[in-house]
């Protein structure tokens, strides 16, 4: 689609787009007490910016904004068109409710009795 125009107008263009993708995305990767911006996130990895500083591989955490998402073991897979992108070894999400340490007591029946016809 953007064939015919200049190769500067079409860097230009995809930095553009870049940093709009940037800003717009809440989600980022913390790695000790550097944090590096999510361009994209999926159910097997994530990608970020390949001009900026990499996270290490190792074990990091995924936020999105404030909130804690996972906590990830990853490896970097690929570089691609300014995104280098990261696999998840192992992913563990973060749940919202603590762990309970005690068997719940349930309050409804174990079973019901067929209806008579």
């Amino acid at each position: 689609m953007f064939e015919f125009l200049p190769e500067d107008i079409r860097r230009g263009l995809k930095a553009a787009q870049t940093r709009a993708q940037r800003k717009s995305s809440r989600l980022s990767v913390h790695a000790g007490d550097a944090v590096f911006p999510i361009l994209r996130l999926w159910d097997k990895g994530f990608a970020v910016d390949a001009s900026r500083p990499q996270p290490p591989r190792g074990f990091v955490d995924i936020y999105d904004g404030p909130r804690h998402l996972s906590r990830a073991l990853i490896v970097a897979a690929t570089e691609d068109s300014g995104e280098m992108t990261y696999e998840f070894k192992r992913e563990t999400v973060i749940g919202t409710r603590p762990i309970r340490d005690y068997a719940e007591d349930r309050t409804g029946p174990d079973g019901y009795l067929p209806r008579p016809a």
